[in-house]
């Protein structure tokens, strides 16, 4: 929870508990203001209206009792009495339009009936008597009126006390009022004022518990470290792990050994330049070196790319060979295939000759078959078949002989057909070599192909390297300028060590005890094994950066 938010809920609360209390105290006069004004316009009005028709009721008694006594002065008493009714009468008016109770309303209705008997049973006839001067009889009326009048005034009076105990009332029934209201005040006060206590002592608990300690002493702690004084150890509760003051601890911990560590740092950068100063002065040496074997390198290079058009255009003219050995090795690879093919021919000849001899073999097997047959039936025949017999032995040696024959052309034909296929396996492994002579002569064409191609793109490359050696040899130059440029920075940098050396020792640290020594000592070891590998580090970055930032 927020301070802020803490002050708006108390404030708020008091806020609230103001705004109740004048809420109850408007409420109070409001319910006052109300019974006074009901006490004065429907009792005090009302009770000056009863009381003036009681005096307007006993003047009309004693103007008709003068009249009577003093017959000289009747007609001014009646004028009188009669300007007193018409007063009544008005007066009468105004009281019946206020507010009456119930009780008021039977009592103002028995005084109207009562005083209206009074009025036409007595006091006009009186009236009219002593208009007429029969002194007897009026005086005969009032004295027969003065029960009846007296009834009259018990009614008025009744109406006037009742206006007083009805005013007590209110005034008790506001009393009362006054009372509950005047309690509910001083409950709600005091309520408010333990809780507005209460609140304030929590938002004051609250704020020492987030501050951790006095204002004033926060303050301080702050003032002396805006003062560069480290030294001073704040004072927390054991328990505090949120508080300002813990965080300004905690600050103040991490400031001395953050102080500590650039103390050491700004050390290490400054021994670190000088060892860079160093280091530029053997990059300077060694850039010249490298300058010189630039030079012996682009001159070997130079004789690299004489040497290597040289077997280009050696490596073309044997290209040319090979694809011309191609074309002829081609051309003896498709006569050896014409040669194949008529063998193949000469080969299916013969099969075909060896056919049409087993063709005659056969016949001269049945020739023979014949003869035999004729010879038998010859024999059969006897002197008669003798004849017979002699054609059939002439014909049967002609089978004989053709059959001799035919087995010797058939072993004539089977030597040439098994010649053939000699050679026709000879000219198939003939064309098999003809055609890898053929493969192997197109591989040495590519190979010579590719050799050629190698050639036109090692004298590419060799152009290349000649101008990446002029590059590296204007980059070596300008890392002589950076060389310059970085020993400038070197110097700058020490002068900015020092200054900053110069500005941590305004700063005033303890020497131990209150601050963790184990986070220090590990930033000082990590530095002391950096500072060893610092100027090497420097340098290899010094060396790579600069063709690229060149490019």
């Amino acid at each position: 929870m927020t301070l802020r938010f803490r002050l708006l809920v108390v404030f708020g609360f008091l806020f609230i508990l103001t705004v109740s209390l004048s809420g109850i105290g408007l409420f109070g006069i409001s319910k006052s203001n109300d019974g006074l004004k009901t006490v004065y316009e429907d009792r005090t009005v009302a009770l000056e209206q009863v009381s003036r028709i009681d005096r307007l009721l006993v003047a009309d008694r004693l103007a008709m009792t003068n009249a009577l006594l003093m017959p000289a002065h009747a007609k001014e008493e009646i004028v009188q009495v009669e300007k007193n009714k018409s007063e009544l009468d008005q007066v009468w008016k105004e009281y019946m339009a206020t507010y009456l109770t119930p009780e008021e309303s039977v009592l103002a209705e028995k005084f109207q009936s009562d005083h209206r008997a009074w009025l036409q049973n007595f006091l006009q006839p009186e009236l009219n008597a002593l208009s007429a001067g029969d002194q007897e009889r009026a005086r005969s009326l009032h004295e027969n009126g003065n029960a009846f009048i007296e009834q009259v005034y018990t009614d008025i009076r009744k109406l006037r006390q009742l206006q007083v105990d009805v005013a007590k009332s209110e005034y008790e029934l506001a009393n009362a009022r006054y009372s509950t209201l005047k309690l509910t005040m001083i409950l709600t006060i005091a309520i408010g004022a333990v809780l507005a206590t209460l609140s304030v002592v929590i938002l004051i608990r609250g704020v020492y518990r987030d501050l951790g300690g006095e204002p004033d002493y926060a303050a301080s702690v702050v003032h002396q470290i805006a003062a560069h004084d480290l030294t001073q150890i704040i004072e927390i509760n054991p328990d505090d792990k949120h508080s300002l003051l813990f965080a300004m601890k905690h600050m103040q911990s991490n400031l001395i050994q953050s102080l500590r560590s650039i103390a050491l740092s700004s050390d290490t950068i400054a021994n670190a330049t000088r060892e860079i100063a160093t280091g530029n002065l053997d990059l300077s040496g060694r850039t010249e070196e490298q300058a010189s074997a630039l030079e012996e390198t682009s001159s070997s290079t130079e004789s690299m790319a004489m040497t290597i058009n040289h077997n280009a255009k050696m490596a073309k003219e044997a290209t040319a060979q090979a694809e011309a050995a191609s074309v002829i090795a081609q051309r003896g690879g498709q006569l050896v295939s014409q040669v194949v093919t008529t063998m193949n021919s000469i080969h299916g000849s013969a099969q075909k000759i060896a056919d049409i001899n087993g063709v005659i073999d056969g016949i001269a097997f049945q020739t023979n078959i014949l003869a035999l047959n004729a010879a038998v039936e010859a024999a059969r025949a006897g002197e008669q078949g003798r004849g017979f017999a002699v054609v059939a032995t002439e014909v049967r040696n002609l089978a004989q002989r053709s059959a001799s024959a035919a087995k010797e052309i058939k072993s004539l034909i089977d030597h040439s057909v098994s010649q053939v296929e000699s050679g026709a396996k000879l000219v198939d492994q003939t064309g098999a070599t003809m055609q890898e002579i053929v493969e192997s002569i197109q591989r040495v064409a590519q190979m010579q192909a590719q050799i050629n191609h190698a050639s036109s793109e090692q004298s590419v490359e060799i152009e290349q390297i000649n101008a990446a050696i002029s590059q590296v040899d204007t980059i070596t130059q300008q890392n002589a300028a950076l060389v310059e440029e970085a020993a400038a920075a070197s110097a700058s940098l020490e002068d900015q060590a020092q200054n900053l050396l110069a500005t941590v020792n305004g700063f005033v640290l303890p020497l131990g005890g209150e601050v963790d020594e184990a986070p220090h000592l590990a930033v000082l070891s990590r530095h002391l094994s950096e500072s060893q590998v610092m100027p090497l580090e420097l340098e290899t970055k010094l060396a790579l950066s600069a063709p690229r930032r060149i490019a």
